[in-house]
């Protein structure tokens, strides 16, 4: 994809900050657009600890109203774990209902051949609190959610609304060891002409391994680098972090991203 606009991001160096195997999406965007690309794996994705209470919730499928998907992980760890069991999320959505905070997430369950019943406006909790379809008052709903770390708020508004939540943990991410030896090269040369975020760990994570590598003067690197943030919790843990925000991207995906990518660096010159 290439978005419509007469300038480009040719003969800038963009940093992607994402899960190490989810970059090459970002990657194959900003390429097509001009860039030239960094991959920062600052996030690795893998099972919870315990397959217990997902599989648990995955025998009681059919007593619930909705599952609702914050990101695509959930969808993939979830229907890893019905595959075992020789069946699919889309063989059970005659009567359960099926939301998606973002449109990549979105994209994964139409992939699977899952209906999307909601998809928020704003590709944010928020939104899709704000903007649900119906009363959640007496739903009996399924958050398939990151195991720590992330934010309770969709589990916290339903059930003040009157919903009973059920939060399984689907999947888990963490720190990568350190910076590959190429990004560090570029960020030491001062190559960088942006740095984009995807998520709020992908800052936090991205602060905790170049303060490893640099020391603590590791932001004075980034004096001249344009920080570009996907969301509204991301700008958040941008200015914990990098204790500055240039751009937010609208709409909140990756070409979102991209646009802000483009405006901020024609900007600059």
């Amino acid at each position: 994809m290439k978005i419509d606009n007469p300038l480009n991001l040719t003969g800038k160096a963009i940093l992607i900050t994402r899960a190490a195997e989810q970059a090459s999406e970002a990657n194959e965007l900003f390429k097509n657009n001009g860039a030239k690309v960094y991959e920062f794996p600052c996030l690795e994705i893998g099972p919870p600890k315990d397959w217990g209470p997902l599989d648990e919730a995955i025998t009681e499928l059919d007593s619930f109203d909705w599952v609702i998907f914050s990101s695509a992980n959930g969808v993939k760890f979830l229907e890893e774990r019905l595959s075992l069991r020789g069946i699919s999320l889309c063989e059970n959505t005659d009567r359960l209902k099926i939301a998606a905070v973002g449109r990549k997430t979105s994209k994964h369950l139409e992939k699977l051949g899952v209906k999307v019943d909601f998809t928020p406006p704003e590709f944010v909790a928020d939104s899709l609190i704000k903007n649900f379809p119906i009363s959640v008052n007496g739903l009996k709903i399924l958050l398939p959610r990151v195991e720590s770390g992330g934010r309770n708020l969709l589990a916290d508004s339903f059930y003040q609304a009157g919903a009973e939540v059920t939060e399984i943990a689907a999947y888990q991410s963490s720190c990568p060891k350190g910076i590959p030896k190429e990004i560090a090269t570029a960020i030491e040369k001062q190559e960088i002409n942006a740095i984009s975020f995807c998520s709020a760990k992908t800052a936090s994570n991205s602060a905790k391994l170049l303060l490893e590598r640099f020391g603590y003067d590791w932001l004075r690197k980034f004096q001249e680098v344009k920080i570009v943030s996907i969301g509204p919790q991301t700008t958040i843990s941008c200015r914990k972090y990098f204790k500055r925000i240039d751009v937010e991207a609208r709409p909140h995906d990756l070409e979102g991203l991209l646009k802000a990518c483009i405006d901020i660096l024609q900007d600059k010159d």
